[in-house]
């Protein structure tokens, strides 16, 4: 047997891949949108105590820059083309954004 047929033996068929891309692409879409939702009771917290004492700016700043630069890159690597993925984490970016503000609003 040589590595060709090796690599092909071994490898899933390309039905079952293309449904298990399938099922992690709306996986991932369906868990990454609701996160954009979960963010909004923090944010109302935030706003209606009056107090961000309790949330770390450093830790919003970071998953702000993680949500920003995953959209950033899965753009580029899409080929400059927008896509479900782009979408959300730049969604998801903003929200923690405005959680980071909201916050450091708060102790000025």
């Amino acid at each position: 047997m040589n590595a060709t047929s090796s690599a092909l033996a071994s490898s899933p068929p390309p039905r079952a891949n293309s449904i298990y891309l399938t099922v992690l692409t709306w996986a991932f879409t369906v868990f990454s949108s609701l996160r954009v939702v979960a963010y909004l009771p923090t944010l109302w917290a935030i706003l209606h105590s009056g107090d961000s004492s309790q949330h770390s700016l450093w830790t919003w700043f970071l998953f702000a820059g993680g949500n920003a630069t995953m959209a950033a890159w899965i753009f580029e690597k899409n080929g400059g083309r927008a896509c479900r993925a782009v979408a959300v984490n730049a969604f998801n970016a903003t929200m923690c954004l405005l959680i980071l503000v909201a916050a450091a609003a708060l102790r000025l």
